[in-house]
Formats: C-alpha cells, structure tokens, sequence
C-alpha cells in the first residue's frame, strides 16, 4: 500500500493584472508528501509560495488541476466538506503564533478539538501531553503575553496539532525568532512530526532549517524543482 499521504497534480492558478494581463503564478505544479516526510518549500519573494500553500490547506481553489488527501481529490468538494478537512485533516502554523490572547496556553490547545466535538476531559488530556513534548508542562498555564516568542510559537504548534491531522501546512514558522530558538522550536516541531508520521511542508528563507528537512523543493516562474 502507497504511503503517499498528499499530492498537487497539475496545479495552475492564475491572476489578473489590470484589465488584459494575466500572470501565471502556479503553472502545472506537481507535488507528492509520504508519510513522516517533511519537506522545505523555499521560494523568492512573490513566487507564489504563500498562494501554493492557501490552496494545498484548502483556502483558495486553483484554476486547474487537482488536490489529493489520502488519494482523495479535495478541490471540487462543497465549502462544508473542505471546512471540515481543513479541521480535522490539515494543521496550520504561520509565522505569528495568532494565539487568542485571552485564553491559556491549554486552552488554546482544547478550543480546535472542542470545536471538532472532543470532550473537555480528552481534549485538555491530549492538550496537556502535546505541551509537555515540546517542554512546556510547567507553562500550560500561562497566557501568551506571559510567554517568550519560542514558547508560543510552540503553543501554536501544539495548536495545529491538536486534532492529529495527517498534513501539517507550516509558513515561515520560525521566522519570527532568533537563530538559537529557531532551532529549538524546529526540534521540537521534527521530533513531533516523527513521532506522529503526518507529512509536512514547511516553507523558510532559513537555509540551515530547510537542510535539516528530508527534501527541499524551489518554486520559480510557476513550477517547482528539486535541491
């Protein structure tokens, strides 16, 4: 049986530049993830990384070709049926944590399973062991403003993982932090990844985080290469 876990086929998407031209940001777009692979997505600056990674999580459609979950095509389902994929299937981590500010580390961690139906009693159990694999028992408490910006990136890794998808969609997530925690918050985000087997795309600038993925793939001019 295939572990391939998620695939782009033929991906196009193209924008509208005034009233008469037209530029091709993702051109025929071919992409396959197995499971426990984790791949680095690095890309100029208005190459269309942040476009591919919209319509791989579901957020925007393409204007052709196709978006595979467990071989399932994904692009043509009805806006419920993506909502719930994107909840269940597919976790999201950006460079700003987007922590609600008002709530605990824990509860930001329970809130995305309580919405998919969990229980507050699994939801905070399944909470409390992901906070305390990437060392932050002693600060499930804590509020964001209370954390250092490693912390909550953390949490917001924690966040995107709460509902144990089997894709992880990640934009610049250590882009916000110094070289040292950078590689901290990396750690723990591999060592999850490992340990749970979902596939992940990581798009970085960070050259010496994208060598410690297992592959590295470019974008440019609409189509993807290999490193």
């Amino acid at each position: 049986m295939s572990n391939v876990i998620f695939e782009l086929r033929d991906l196009r998407k193209t924008y509208n530049v005034g009233q008469v031209n037209q530029v091709d940001v993702l051109a025929k777009v071919n992409l396959t993830l197995k499971a426990g692979e984790v791949v680095a997505l690095t890309a100029p600056s208005g190459a269309g990384k942040s476009t591919l990674l919209h319509i791989a999580g579901l957020l925007d459609a393409p204007d052709g070709g196709d978006v595979l979950l467990h071989g399932e095509t994904l692009n043509f389902k009805s806006e419920e049926r993506r909502t719930k994929i994107r909840r269940r299937d597919i976790g999201f981590i950006y460079q700003f944590h987007h922590l609600l500010p008002e709530f605990t580390a824990t509860e930001n961690v329970v809130l995305p399973q309580m919405a998919d139906g969990v229980s507050w009693s699994a939801a905070f159990e399944r909470a409390s062991m992901l906070l305390s694999k990437v060392g932050l028992a002693e600060r499930r408490n804590h509020r964001p403003a209370e954390l250092s910006g490693g912390e909550q990136q953390r949490v917001a890794f924690c966040r995107a993982l709460a509902n144990g998808p089997s894709l992880l969609l990640a934009d610049e997530p250590t882009g916000n932090l110094d070289q040292a925690t950078s590689h901290q918050v990396f750690d723990n985000l591999l060592a999850i990844v490992r340990d749970t087997g979902l596939s992940a795309l990581i798009a970085t600038h960070n050259p010496e985080i994208a060598m410690r993925m297992d592959r590295i793939i470019s974008l440019d001019k609409g189509t993807i290469s290999k490193d």
